[in-house]
């Protein structure tokens, strides 16, 4: 916790302002890790994913420091847009999109388009017609699967073509009039090992030596997210990271290292944001000699902690009483849906003189929190965000 946030919170709780979980991001740390990934890869353009948090503030900030943006839907461009983003600037990633939408996005200047499969191309040419724009002018990126092993959320499946498909799925895209650009390919969510980016980076070199054959020059590698923030266990820095893609691009691509975008998003916020939630009840399912208690917040899975299911990530939890005697705890939401519960299967330790009303301090809460807290769900409001 900041200096910042934690000033910001004790003033909200002395003026009564504390009701309802909130979730308070600072933008100092946003700059500070803006900066770090700018001089651990400083040949690479930064695509800030805006899913991890869209916040308005955030993206202005990004905006005038040059970033440029990674987005998933239209919504997302023209708030990339809105905070001063130029269109070139911006790249639709999302490799599912409804044709309509992509002319949207090429009437809104957007160029940069990502693809997993021939069809997906098919649509942008088509698209490109209904838009009135030259195919030539589309750069299109092939993304790749990769097995994200290392990373809390693999994102090995739904997204992406085998390398040897790629090859393909890019020199199609190639006769329908579009720019082949690149390959992309995404390590995992979370990702702590800083070689992880090696094996990928074989596999795109040989898609480049591939397409090479076929006469068409590929001249941009997608390095993707997965960047950590720091939870309960420490991860290695920006720095390292950089080293270490540095090396593999040197190792697989020799002296013709081709163009690099990354796209943090988890890595550019998740420590930057923090949760003020209560207790609202503390119990046991039975009277006997367990030790196990119930901690249920004003806060769970459909409020913002979506990232708690099958328990992968896991924060760090703060409260005045950490200096007491800690014992074993499931901590579950305030919804009545069986499925709200946080942490079971690894209990907690949370204090022993945790009682209800107490506030509970949720860590490293800057990405993914927001963004996915339900709308109305049992009638609970969306997760609020203070931007400092």
């Amino acid at each position: 916790m900041t200096d910042r946030i934690r000033d910001f919170l004790r003033v909200r709780r002395d003026l009564g302002q504390d009701e309802g979980p909130v979730m308070v991001l600072d933008l100092d740390v946003v700059r500070d890790n803006y900066t770090a990934f700018a001089r651990a890869l400083p040949d690479t353009r930064v695509f800030y994913a805006v899913k991890a948090n869209p916040a308005p503030e955030v993206l202005r900030l990004l905006a005038e420091m040059g970033s440029c943006f990674d987005t998933a839907s239209v919504a997302e461009i023209e708030m990339a847009l809105a905070a001063g983003a130029s269109p070139d600037r911006i790249s639709f990633g999302n490799t599912i999109k409804k044709e309509r939408d992509v002319v949207r996005a090429l009437k809104l200047g957007i160029r940069l388009f990502a693809i997993d499969c021939e069809v997906e191309a098919d649509k942008i040419a088509r698209a490109a017609q209904a838009a009135a724009v030259e195919t030539a002018e589309i750069q299109v990126f092939c993304r790749i699967l990769c097995d994200g092993a290392g990373a809390d959320w693999p994102l090995s499946r739904k997204f992406g073509c085998v390398p040897e498909m790629a090859v393909d799925v890019l020199e199609h895209a190639h006769r329908q009039g579009l720019h082949a650009y690149g390959v992309s390919f995404h390590v995992g969510s979370q990702q702590a090992n800083t070689e992880a980016w090696d094996g990928a980076l074989a596999s795109a070199s040989a898609i480049f030596q591939d397409c090479a054959t076929r006469g068409i020059g590929l001249s941009m590698v997608n390095l993707g997210g997965g960047f950590p923030t720091k939870y309960l266990k420490a991860v290695p820095g920006v720095e390292s990271y950089g080293d270490a893609i540095f090396r593999a691009l040197t190792k697989h691509f020799g002296n013709r290292i081709p163009e690099t975008i990354i796209e943090p998003g988890r890595g550019m916020v998740g420590n930057a944001g923090l949760i003020e939630a209560e207790v609202v009840l503390v119990s046991k399912k039975s009277q006997a000699e367990d030790e196990v208690r119930w901690v249920y917040l004003d806060i769970g899975k459909f409020g913002g902690l979506a990232e708690t299911m099958d328990e992968s990530i896991r924060y760090a939890i703060r409260t005045e009483h950490d200096a007491d005697r800690m014992s074993p705890c499931v901590i579950a939401g305030p919804t009545c849906d069986s499925v709200d519960v946080l942490y079971e299967k690894q209990h907690y330790p949370l204090p022993v003189s945790l009682s209800i009303g107490d506030k509970v301090l949720i860590e490293g809460a800057g990405a993914y929190t927001t963004t996915y807290a339900a709308v109305a769900f049992n009638g609970f409001p969306p997760l609020r965000q203070i931007v400092i």
